[in-house]
């Protein structure tokens, strides 16, 4: 027991205090919650767009067409063609091409930009669902209400539908949070130092994986569990919020 517990302390030291190694850690965490929460931006914006499109041509189904129609229409097929392509490939593959392909031209300084990007691509696509499904949960009379107002249908969708199914699909968008929080530790493979490449280049150093992949388990664990319990307490505050 007493040869084990000092293994563990020779570990823990090589980790994190040698050399500062900690610091690896530290950034890594920076620079997941930076991609996160940049590609959470982008993915709910591309999300209600995407969203937005498809339900508009859903409801006009069976109207008169006209030049609005097919433009719609139009539109809802780059739209269906955007999720078929971003959800039928792998996040890792797409996060390449953005870095090696797309933005080949691109300094090291933009990594974090550029992952933010092509995670919040990967994002949007399921944000659209979310939010669409979000949308349809809405009672159509509320749509017909803002109409007989004199409100066009992108003013009754941003001031009417879209606050309350923003509500429903909450819980919803944590858990895409979360997911897409897991999903970052794919940075590496452009070479961006996230919390998982922090423990790689650590495990390097040490040929020792125990402390260092374990350490960002734990790591990622804590930061899941906050995340939740903050998705948690704002749920909450909507909900005392509606009955007031």
């Amino acid at each position: 027991m007493a040869e084990s517990w000092a293994w563990l302390v020779n570990q823990f030291e090589q980790t994190f205090i040698t050399d500062n190694r900690w610091q690896y850690f530290a950034k890594g965490i920076v620079t997941t919650l930076e991609v996160t929460f940049l590609a959470l931006i982008l993915g709910v914006v591309i999300g209600v767009v995407i969203a937005v499109i498809r339900s508009a041509h859903d409801s006009q189904r069976g109207s008169k067409k006209g030049i609005g129609h097919v433009i719609l229409a139009f539109f809802n097929a780059i739209a269906k063609l955007y999720l078929t392509v971003i959800r039928g490939t792998p996040s890792t593959v797409q996060l390449l091409i953005m870095w090696f392909i797309v933005f080949k031209w691109a300094r090291d300084d933009m990594m974090v930009w550029v992952a933010a990007i092509s995670f919040g691509i990967n994002s949007g696509a399921y944000v659209a669902e979310i939010v669409r499904s979000g949308i349809m949960s809405i009672d159509l009379g509320q749509s017909e209400a803002g109409r007989s107002l004199g409100l066009n249908y992108t003013q009754t969708m941003g001031y009417i539908v879209i606050p309350q199914a923003i509500k429903n699909i909450l819980p919803a968008l944590g858990n895409e949070l979360i997911t897409l929080l897991k999903e970052t530790s794919i940075c590496g493979f452009i070479g961006l130092q996230d919390l998982t490449k922090g423990a790689m280049i650590v495990q390097s150093r040490t040929y020792a994986p125990f402390v260092p992949y374990l350490s960002i388990a734990v790591l990622y664990l804590a930061l899941v569990l906050i995340l939740s319990k903050l998705l948690s307490i704002f749920e909450r505050r909507l909900r005392e919020s509606d009955r007031r």
